[in-house]
């Protein structure tokens, strides 16, 4: 596969996904939201088009490239066993997933890393766009650490494209503000991260902050016990964002690239467990 090939084939899967999002949230909404769509857009996809734009430049190879390379050289592990490309696949895409679950811990215990996710935190609404709003230099290094892990690994570049693409397509839909059918979402939740699941993990208090971890695939969460069912307040009255980060400044493009180095410590509501 082609650079071009593996670009247009993401772009389309990316601008397919955020437009039905999208209008899901339009037609069944599940919490009233705090700002315009507009404002927040106009913002969030800004930074994710610099995003874009910062990885290309400072780093010129894909994770599938990285792939490619390392397919040919035969490095990774497990390119020291005779395993069917279906099986290097499947242990690829699972691993890369407990890798995201993993560096998603540590952006909340670690100082200077939780700096960077506040970002993305920092959202007062939660939709479709917030699973695009991150910093750029938690984007740069994520992707570091997934192009070492794919190496590592050896995972097949077919492995890395459906995981990119798995990833980006269910951060979008789990950041959704989508009212699925109460029984629906809980067999869901089985299977792959839900939105009720996640918008948790975007509450104003810290333990349900420290919990619900994954993007993608919700069984690292069950095994390493940091699931949790429902917020003490519920879905509909249940703040979402930063406490420390009140008001629609933080919701602004040139505020959330400067967010790393502001002071402001968690509060009182963000700390208490």
């Amino acid at each position: 596969m082609t650079a071009q090939q593996e670009a247009t084939i993401r772009l389309g899967l990316f601008l397919g996904v955020l437009v039905l999002i999208a209008v899901i949230e339009s037609l069944a909404p599940r919490k009233t939201r705090t700002y315009s769509r507009i404002f927040r857009w106009t913002n969030n996809l800004a930074l994710t088009a610099l995003n874009t734009a910062v990885v290309r430049f400072v780093i010129p190879l894909s994770a599938v490239a990285v792939a490619q390379i390392s397919l040919q050289k035969q490095w990774g592990l497990l390119h020291l066993f005779n395993l069917p490309t279906w099986a290097n696949i499947l242990i690829a895409v699972v691993s890369l997933d407990l890798l995201i679950y993993f560096q998603h811990v540590i952006s909340h215990s670690i100082g200077m890393f939780w700096r960077l996710h506040r970002v993305h935190h920092a959202d007062h609404d939660i939709d479709v766009t917030t699973g695009l709003r991150f910093h750029p230099l938690e984007i740069l290094l994520s992707m570091l650490l997934k192009m070492a892990a794919i190496v590592l690994l050896g995972a097949h570049p077919l492995a890395v494209m459906i995981f990119e693409v798995l990833l980006n397509a269910t951060a979008m839909f789990n950041h959704g503000n989508i009212n699925l059918p109460i029984r629906f979402d809980k067999i869901l939740r089985l299977i792959l991260v839900t939105p009720d699941m996640h918008r948790i993990h975007h509450s104003q208090q810290r333990d349900e902050t420290d919990s619900n971890y994954g993007f993608n695939l919700p069984w690292w969460d069950y095994l390493f016990k940091t699931y949790r069912a429902e917020p003490r307040l519920g879905q509909n009255d249940m703040k979402i964002g930063l406490p420390e980060f009140p008001g629609s400044d933080v919701q602004r493009l040139g505020v959330m690239l400067l967010l790393p180095l502001s002071n402001k410590k968690q509060t009182d509501e963000k700390q208490n467990k």
